[in-house]
Order: C-alpha cells, then sequence, then structure tokens
C-alpha cells in the first residue's frame, strides 16, 4: 500500500499487541471475553491510534459507538494506552462492587451508549450520526457490531435509515468471527453474503482480513472518500488472532473463564501471556530499526 509507511503500520501493529496484552491481564483475573477482543485488537488499534481524530482536549473529535457489549473490552484495552482507566482498576471487572461492568453503561468513561442489549447500538450510532449531519459538524460516527447481531431486525431497519438518509459520515464495522453465544454464526442463522446484502440496502461495502492492519487502513481510507453512502466494513477476524498458542488451543470459545475453562476445554494462560509478551518485545525492537534507519 503506497499511502502507508511501514513505520505507521509498524507502530499499529504494536498498539495491537499491547491491546491483546490488556486483554489477556484483565481476563486471566476472573475470565472474560478474549477471544473476541484478542481478535480485534488490529481493529481496535486502528480506530483509537489512526482514524479518529483528536479533538484537542484529551480526547477525540470522531464519535466510536461499540454496539455488541461483551466486544467492549478492547475498548478497555486501547483506554488503557491512552491512560483513561489504568490497568489496576481494569483488573476488578466482575469482580463484586467493580465500576468496571464488562458490558458499559452509557456515562461511563469513553462510552458513547449502553450496550449489553445486542442489536440497539448500530440505531442509536446512526442516530447520532444524522445528528452530527444536521448539526453542521464533520464528526465521522463509527459504529463496531458482531455478525450475530445480523440475526436482529432493528440491525436492518438502522441499515436501511442510514442508507436514506445517506449518511456517508457513518462507518459501520462488522466482527465477521462466525461466532455467537451458542454456536456458529453459519449454523444458528446464516448472514452471509454479508457484503452484497449491504450493497442491496444501499451501503458501500467491503470485505477485508479484519487481522490484517494494511487492509484496515485501506477500507477506511475508501470509507473516508465514499460519497452519498454510508459505509460497511466487513472485517473477517478469527477467534484469538494474534496469540497463535490459543488459536490452537481453542477453535470456538464464546466466553473462557478465569481459570481458563470454557464451554468444552481448557485452556492454559501463561504460554500465551509469555507468546504476547514476546510479541511486543520483537515489534518495539523492528519499531525502533525503523527509527534509526529514518534518522
Amino acid at each position: 500500500m503506497t499511502s502507508n509507511s511501514a513505520k505507521r503500520i509498524k507502530s499499529l501493529e504494536l498498539q495491537a499487541a499491547r491491546m491483546r496484552r490488556n486483554v489477556v491481564d484483565i481476563c486471566m483475573q476472573r475470565g472474560g471475553y478474549a477471544g473476541q477482543g484478542v481478535a480485534l485488537s488490529d481493529v481496535g488499534a486502528c480506530i483509537y491510534f489512526d482514524e479518529m481524530r483528536p479533538d484537542g482536549n484529551g480526547w477525540y473529535h470522531d464519535r466510536f459507538v461499540n454496539s455488541n457489549g461483551h466486544d467492549t473490552i478492547i475498548n478497555f484495552a486501547a483506554m488503557a494506552e491512552l491512560g483513561v482507566y489504568t490497568m489496576e482498576e481494569l483488573r476488578t471487572m466482575g469482580a463484586d462492587g467493580s465500576p468496571i461492568d464488562q458490558s458499559p453503561i452509557e456515562g461511563a468513561r469513553g462510552f458513547e451508549i449502553t450496550s449489553g442489549s445486542l442489536g440497539t447500538g448500530v440505531s442509536q450510532a446512526a442516530g447520532i450520526a444524522l445528528g452530527e449531519r444536521k448539526k453542521g459538524s464533520d464528526k465521522r460516527v463509527i459504529c463496531l457490531l458482531s455478525d450475530g447481531e445480523l440475526h436482529e431486525g432493528s440491525v436492518w431497519e438502522a441499515f436501511m435509515f442510514a442508507a436514506h438518509y445517506k449518511l456517508s459520515n457513518f462507518i459501520v464495522i462488522i466482527d465477521n468471527n462466525d461466532l455467537g453465544a451458542t454456536g456458529k454464526t453459519s449454523e444458528v442463522m446464516a448472514v452471509e453474503p454479508i457484503k452484497e446484502k449491504m450493497e442491496a440496502f444501499g451501503l458501500h461495502a467491503r470485505q477485508i482480513n479484519g487481522n490484517s492492519i494494511p487492509e484496515i487502513l485501506d477500507a477506511f481510507e475508501e470509507a473516508r472518500n465514499a460519497k452519498g453512502k454510508p459505509f460497511a466494513m466487513i472485517a473477517d477476524t478469527r477467534i484469538f488472532a494474534g496469540i497463535g498458542v490459543y488459536q490452537d488451543a481453542i477453535p470456538f470459545a464464546h466466553f473462557v473463564g478465569a481459570n481458563g475453562r470454557w464451554d468444552t476445554g481448557y485452556l492454559e494462560w501463561e504460554p500465551g501471556w509469555q507468546e504476547i509478551l514476546g510479541t511486543i518485545e520483537r515489534l518495539e525492537a523492528e519499531l525502533a530499526a525503523l527509527d534509526i534507519g529514518q534518522a
């Protein structure tokens, strides 16, 4: 990709690795949606550390709505890197009396909506996008949702709404991991072909490898240049992408307990923890080498 320097990509790969470390750190305490958080770290890194524009007051000019409540662990993982939350705070997630909810509520630091009820975030985000346009704002609204949320009729109503009002400031990212709470999305209720359905509903659409930083950046560039329509990015991800030992151990896991227990198997946390620490060390060295080469 010509417009994205090696340093930019390497920096985002490092941020994604740090987010994966934070996800695992949180989930080792009391369990959590580790697989989804690890898999979405590439998308999350591009959103928080590249795509959203700063507002000059310590936050962002653009707005990010995460419709899928249990995927908000990536928000926490990113905001730990930004200093919005400390890891000491985040390690209390799931504990009695903790202010850190696995599905955050509106008003929590860094969150736009209450996102525990799946399928509702897209409608709220589309409304926010329309509101920003009516105010004459150039703010973009990014909404992340899961492929399982496509089982909800309200999601499709929101797509029709966004297309009808030609919300070109609205970007939808679908985490297409073929995973739901009760089994594979394709087996519970097939949603493919997603790209063709998005286009039929009046959105620009692009399907990408959601664990490839260059492909994510290219899709965001296309979204910025799209005119007259909202944009749908279908991001194909794989559970635990980026931590090979976990990928090999768990082909399917909606929720992993602190003791490593999941639906029908067991995950040992320590090997993956060591792997991601090694990945961070390697990426830091590679980024430093690029800095030296450009000096």
